[in-house]
């Protein structure tokens, strides 16, 4: 009988722990700034940049290991893929510059 009664009270709990949690959601500011939001999208464009600048270094270095085992062409691509990987965020830094789309831009690119 006392296993039928916690089985009742279940859906109860939960609707308690729901509303009581709920509450806090209306504490929260309700204003809405661009801002923030521009903060956060640069923020992940440059981190996003910071493993593309990893990941090209390291393939400009297996670039440089399969020169010197003798599979020149790999080795190549691989270098001229890197650098182009690499210098990814600095081309786009400088085009936001060139453009003078820094200044009132949508999306920052972060400070260099």
């Amino acid at each position: 009988m006392k296993k039928n009664l916690r089985i009742k009270n279940r859906p109860l709990l939960v609707a308690a722990v729901l509303a009581l949690n709920a509450t806090s959601a209306f504490a929260q500011s309700t204003t809405f700034s661009s801002t923030d939001l521009k903060t956060g999208i640069s923020n992940s464009l440059a981190v996003i940049m910071m493993f593309g600048f990893v990941l090209g270094i390291s393939s400009v270095i297996y670039g440089g290991f399969a020169v010197r085992r003798g599979d020149v062409d790999q080795g190549k691509m691989s270098i001229i893929g890197g650098a182009i990987i690499a210098a990814a965020p600095a081309v786009v830094f400088a085009f936001y510059k060139i453009f003078g789309l820094d200044a009132n831009s949508a999306v920052g690119v972060g400070n260099f």
